[in-house]
């Protein structure tokens, strides 16, 4: 059965969660929805489906929907998530929304508790985790490979001249990195922040968290909005007893480094993946494929859930940053 889906948002990241869409054979889509109609016919005549300005028009057409796709913005990239998804979600559609799940712990708590309360699916384009090479790197982890895990290390950075509010580097890029330090090193309990501003800069763009995670892992993210084209996407190291293993730009290079042996294990471009703009077609096809497959709503990968502990960090980070201290994260 083909599921038919919607599009919430179609400026440059909701375009390319259309192309995901049309050019995967299990989805059809049946509507595209933006509150600028001219982007929305625009969107309809490119990639199909019948064009609507209002997720409640959308939804009072009786229009079927499997699941939809969120990719409005808003503020800090995530001002604009809350009121759609919310309606979707009421509606007992499933939901696929954008990082971060909201710029405001309060809208991305209701939104998570309305999902848990309708049992539907929700998820977030949490999409670094979702390559071939960090799945290897995730095997390598649960079965021991690594021994007892000591550390991570996440560096993320772009360049990005954006100058909105003070947070908005913590709060619109680093979902991504602390949802990767997550997925393998479970919960963080504790974090202290340190911030700059690059030169001419207004916002923090430039930080460094120590983090401590709830089964003892230690770990350091370095962030930056101030980064050239030439220093790479990211990279994560993951330390343990027996080994560590280092990932390049998310799905580029993953390297096994065992402790007592100087041969190492490497592999580039895993399943064919060779670049970052990949990710999101392998995010959204493992969306499609657990919708497809009736996975509970509790049991989505990078699920809303995740992308609210995340958001949760970040906010202990800015709160880190502003008194000085050491702060608890509450999940």
């Amino acid at each position: 059965m083909t599921l038919k889906v919607g599009i919430v948002g179609v400026g440059n990241i909701g375009s390319i969660h259309a192309n995901v869409y049309k050019n995967n054979p299990k989805t059809e889509i049946v509507a595209v929805c933006d509150i600028v109609k001219e982007k929305a016919d625009a969107a309809a005549a490119k990639f199909g489906g019948q064009a609507f300005y209002s997720v409640r028009e959308m939804l009072d057409s009786g229009i079927k929907l499997d699941l939809v796709s969120v990719a409005t913005k808003g503020e800090e990239n995530g001002g604009e998530h809350f009121a759609p998804t919310m309606e979707l979600l009421e509606a007992g559609i499933p939901v696929l929304g954008e990082k971060p799940i909201s710029n405001r712990i309060d809208e991305g708590e209701k939104m998570v508790a309305l999902a848990r309360e309708k049992k539907v699916p929700y998820g977030i384009n949490l999409n670094h985790r979702f390559t071939p090479a960090a799945l290897r790197a995730k095997e390598w982890v649960d079965s021991g490979r690594l021994g007892k895990l000591h550390m991570i290390n996440m560096r993320m950075w772009i360049n990005n001249p954006v100058e909105t509010s003070p947070w908005f580097h913590l709060r619109a890029l680093h979902p991504h990195s602390f949802d990767v330090m997550r997925y393998f090193c479970g919960d963080i309990k504790k974090v202290a922040a340190f911030m700059n501003k690059g030169e001419g800069r207004s916002i923090w763009s430039n930080t460094q968290v120590l983090l401590y995670f709830e089964n003892g892992v230690i770990g350091n993210l370095v962030g930056s909005y101030d980064a050239g084209a030439s220093y790479g996407l990211e990279r994560c190291e993951v330390v343990g007893s027996k080994g560590r293993f280092v990932l390049e730009d998310a799905c580029e290079h993953l390297t096994f480094y065992p402790r007592h042996s100087i041969e190492t294990e490497t592999y580039s471009y895993l399943g064919g993946m060779r670049s970052f703009s990949e990710t999101f077609n392998s995010r959204i096809s493992d969306f499609i494929d657990q919708i497809e497959a009736g996975v509970p709503y509790d049991q989505i990968n990078g699920s809303g859930e995740d992308a609210l502990k995340v958001q949760k960090v970040i906010e202990a980070a800015i709160q880190s940053w502003e008194t000085g201290t050491i702060v608890d994260v509450e999940y």
